[in-house]
């Protein structure tokens, strides 16, 4: 198959350049790329690559259309096509951990010698491989692509696209073992990835992984192995150097060797390593504004993934790009910047600051407002405080000019206790909930209380990108927020009244309407008013808290059967003690009540409502009460009901503050408010910036409540205080200014929530707004 397209597109919501790209539409467990294709026709694509299947293709009659078996087959083959095109020296990386790493310092080690391709990020699946690949150019030099499996059968493929030179193999371990019928099936199914390479590299003191070698190297493939015991590492005197950034970077040693770059270079390039930062981060600004801050790198994938993240962040309308030059591209000049320019405007900013010499040279290829400056402190020297406000603003520079400066210049100033909320882990939640119940069922997502703590704001923006079908909130004003964030989704408003049905109606937000009072003030409300408007019918099934009851039915469908112009878009209840197994039959009432219910009132409706009854317990222990739609709350935020449900959910949200002060305690003293830190022994007292003003709740004070420093807990002593807390830690080895954890993987919301005796929503839910919360987003 031969295509004309410049740009593979796998993901309709990342479009920058419609005309010259090709969209692959792949059936996957959450979504059907095929029904996206109206819509991206719509915006100008007019090349799609199809499975075997029925569709309309002549309602397009602009576009060409490819029909094939499997579409991600189909973008791996024409990946492997491009990459036979280059000569060039590839290296592919696996193994279970430390593949990012090995490919981000190998960048960083060999950048004096090659013009790099490299994965952006993690792109190391059956899309991100071939998506990475692609991107290898005529001015390349040398290819660095990492590959990641979590199914026997996959690497054989990857190899194909990927056709390394050179391999090498980190490590074993223990992820995705649950694949594998054994440990020895998965060091196998790897090592297919080196089927046709000339030198590979790994330590020899993976003893599985010698053992079965001579099955998949070729016969005169130069293997460069090492061992632990006789590795080079320059950092004897570092305590805190770890076995896995050890191992890690004996693998680039033995891949510079190979390039036959001499000791004394290879020490000093190592020296010169800086750490990688995966992290692209999402934070408060000042004057209103959002920083994405990426500031650690700059090349021209991982440009456009910012890009893609910026153009999806509709919190603020005004999009402000801060960009250093491009270092080490390998791409003629004007060529490049010119390049950036389309780039810039395809995704929609409205303003650029350009940071560095080569942008000042080309300033001329970018035809929106923009200011340039040849460094990063001459920037700050003339920048001022009003220069931005309610934007969105992407730092993306190369490590080289420090842009760490201007976050810190840009940055809301808060104490040193932040909530981390981790992007990624969201949108997995979600789609284990998605694939658990299938495609065909809608999903409604609770974001009231600030998003269950987590930020109302960027947490729906994140659902809106992933086309949940609904969300909903507790009052009007949080619905309105969401409008002015620029959140188009439905909205359902679980409490109202008269005093704000107008706004409701204002901003198109759906009221749920839960007795006859309610519906009549609604209906006084709307008058003769020729308006259509949707409600959402709440019925109550044994919660005994809102909705019409049995009685009400007749006079509701009676009603109902009046008032035409009122559109009931669900029928909804709510399940009582839905984790709780000894009320399961209490359970089954309340769904056979709400069928009865649901049934009667959809009878006198000429179409069909949608039926909600499965909130995050429902829809794990009762498959049977999801009907059209769940709604998913904690088991978004990583709390699970069923133990097998949460060992396949992230933690999304890690509250962490720092020590203030550590002081030396003689037992004859006490701690804190009341006198009631009294002590054992003589101890060390850390003060960390945390308090019951910022939700961690005095019932954690007296040895309740334990933080994590340095991987381990420590009691809180004395009593809470409104801004600090004050614990124990003779027995750790720590300083002033060290991170402390509140919670997150280890101890979790559950953790904290049995020590305090409340549940795990309180514990999300208490953290205070005062608290500043950073999302971010890891590899891809």
């Amino acid at each position: 198959m031969t295509i004309s397209a410049r740009y593979l597109l796998t993901d309709s919501r990342q479009i920058s350049s419609p005309a010259d790209s090709v969209f692959f539409a792949i059936r996957g467990p959450h979504h059907d790329g095929h029904t996206f294709i109206p819509e991206l026709y719509r915006k100008g694509v007019r090349e799609f690559v199809i499975e075997e299947a029925p569709f309309q293709t002549q309602a397009f009659p602009k576009a060409q259309f490819h029909v094939v078996p499997n579409a991600i087959h189909a973008l791996q083959e024409i990946a492997a096509e491009h990459r036979r095109a280059f000569s060039i020296p590839v290296i592919g990386i696996t193994g279970s951990n430390g593949k990012t790493i090995v490919k981000e310092w190998l960048a960083q080690l060999l950048s004096p010698d090659f013009v790099i391709c490299r994965s952006p990020k993690s792109y190391n699946s059956q899309l991100g491989v071939p998506l990475s690949v692609w991107s290898l150019d005529a001015h390349h030099t040398l290819g660095i692509f990492e590959a990641g499996i979590s199914q026997p059968g996959e690497m054989a493929r990857l190899e194909t696209v990927i056709q390394p030179t050179i391999g090498i193999f980190t490590n074993i371990g223990t992820a995705h073992d649950e694949a594998f019928q054994d440990r020895r099936q998965k060091i196998r199914e790897k090592l297919e990835l080196f089927r046709h390479v000339k030198t590979f590299v790994y330590c020899l003191d993976f003893t599985e992984i010698t053992a079965e070698l001579p099955d998949f190297l070729p016969a005169d493939c130069q293997i460069l192995g090492w061992s632990k015991t006789e590795a080079w590492h320059p950092f004897t005197t570092q305590s805190n150097i770890s076995q896995a950034w050890w191992e890690n970077l004996n693998h680039c040693i033995a891949l510079l060797r190979h390039f036959r770059i001499s000791e004394d270079e290879i020490q000093r390039r190592i020296y010169a390593l800086r750490p990688v930062s995966m992290r692209l981060e999402l934070k408060e600004g000042i004057n209103d504004c959002y920083l994405i801050d990426d500031s650690y790198n700059n090349d021209l994938a991982g440009l456009k993934m910012a890009l893609d993240f910026l153009s999806n962040q509709h919190e603020r309308p005004h999009k402000v790009v801060i960009l250093s030059d491009l270092l080490q591209s390998g791409v003629n000049e004007s060529e490049l910047y010119t390049q950036i320019a389309q780039l810039l405007k395809d995704k929609g900013v409205n303003q650029l600051i350009g940071i560095g010499e080569a942008l000042q040279r080309n300033q001329m290829a970018f035809a929106l407002p923009a200011k340039f400056f040849e460094s990063t402190e001459a920037f700050l020297a003339k920048y001022r405080t009003s220069d931005f406000s309610d934007s969105v603003v992407l730092v993306k520079g190369a490590r080289t000019f420090h842009f760490e400066d201007i976050i810190r210049k840009l940055s809301l100033r808060t104490h040193g206790t932040i909530l981390e909320v981790n992007l990624d882990a969201l949108s997995h939640n979600l789609n284990y909930f998605r694939e658990k119940i299938g495609r065909q069922t809608k999903i409604m997502v609770m974001v009231k209380a600030f998003a269950y703590g987590s930020g109302i704001e960027e947490v729906a923006n994140l659902l809106q990108f992933h086309r949940v079908d609904y969300l909903a909130v507790a009052y009007p004003d949080e619905g309105v927020r969401l409008r002015k964030a620029g959140i188009q989704l439905p909205i359902l408003i679980l409490n109202t009244s008269p005093e704000n049905f107008q706004q409701v109606l204002d901003y198109q937000l759906e009221p749920e309407i839960y007795s006859p009072r309610h519906w009549q003030e609604f209906v006084d409300f709307l008058g003769d008013r020729q308006l259509s408007t949707s409600v959402h019918i709440k019925v109550d099934t044994g919660m005994h808290r809102l909705g019409f009851e049995e009685k009400h039915l007749d006079w509701l469908t009676d009603q109902i059967s009046q008032h035409p112009e009122i559109r009931i878009a669900s029928i909804f209840s709510h399940l009582a003690a839905a984790d709780e197994a000894e009320h399961d039959a209490f359970t089954h009432q309340q769904i056979a009540r709400y069928t009865f219910m649901a049934d009667r009132i959809t009878a006198v409706l000429p179409y069909q409502p949608i039926r909600h009854l499965a909130n995050s317990p429902g829809l794990a222990r009762f498959p049977e009460a999801r009907f059209d739609m769940i709604r998913l709350g904690k088991g978004l935020y990583g709390t699970a009901v069923l133990p097998e449900d949460q060992e396949n959910l992230k933690t999304v949200g890690t509250l962490k503050t720092v020590i203030s002060q550590i002081k030396e305690v003689p037992k004859t003293e006490t701690v804190g408010y009341g006198r009631r830190g009294v002590l054992s022994r003589d101890s060390r007292i850390a003060t960390i910036a945390i308090g019951y003003a910022d939700g961690f709740d005095r019932k954690f004070s007296r040895g309740t409540g334990k933080v994590l420093i340095h991987g381990q807990l420590c009691p809180i002593v004395g009593n809470i205080c409104m801004d600090m807390s004050m614990v124990d830690v003779t027995d750790v080895d720590c300083s002033e200014g060290d991170e402390v954890i509140i919670f997150g993987d280890y101890p979790s919301i559950r953790d904290l929530a049995s020590w305090s005796g409340t549940i795990p929503y309180e514990i999300l839910t208490n953290v205070g707004e005062r608290v500043s919360r950073v999302f971010y987003r890891e590899g891809n």
